[in-house]
């Protein structure tokens, strides 16, 4: 418990990639969201340590963390990637996602910032901090929610490029 408490304050602090950022207590989600902007554009959104989906510029998923499991993108299929540790080594297992889980994966993805543009819209959400300060990161964000795509494409690749 005392690790997810941290993990969460975290987030914010740690998150530098993101060059704009914002962390959200929003009704409906057990725990804060932090979601920003890398210098590309490119978005990240946290609905704590877990779940997490990374976009590239133009919008599709390249990088998520769920379950436990880091997903990225490869070729427009989504692999799982898994640490399996042996008495001698720890291997790096890549697992392809089956279209169903892959459905399943991006329909949960879909429904959370779905939910989190109506609760921006409606100004149902509060700030517990920005970086830089007064970046408007939910304005920003809500634009970002509202243009994209109602299907999440997956990325070629799993880089911001």
């Amino acid at each position: 418990m005392a690790r997810q408490q941290a993990d969460r304050e975290d987030l914010l602090r740690e998150a530098t990639a993101l060059v704009e950022r914002a962390e959200f207590v929003v009704p409906g989600f057990e725990q804060p969201i932090v979601g920003g902007f890398r210098r590309d554009s490119s978005a990240s959104f946290f609905f704590g340590p877990d779940p997490v989906y990374q976009f590239n510029s133009i919008g599709q998923l390249r990088r998520a963390f769920v379950a436990g499991r880091l997903i990225k993108a490869d070729q427009g299929r989504l692999v799982a990637l898994s640490r399996e540790r042996s008495e001698h080594e720890i291997a790096l297992v890549r697992h392809e996602l089956a279209d169903d889980e892959s459905a399943l994966l991006l329909a949960d993805a879909g429904d959370r910032l779905s939910r989190l543009k109506q609760a921006l819209q409606d100004g149902r959400y509060a700030v517990n901090g920005e970086v830089p300060p007064g970046a408007n990161v939910a304005g920003r964000l809500l634009e970002w929610l509202k243009n994209r795509s109602p299907t999440i494409e997956i990325a070629a690749a799993p880089n911001v490029g």
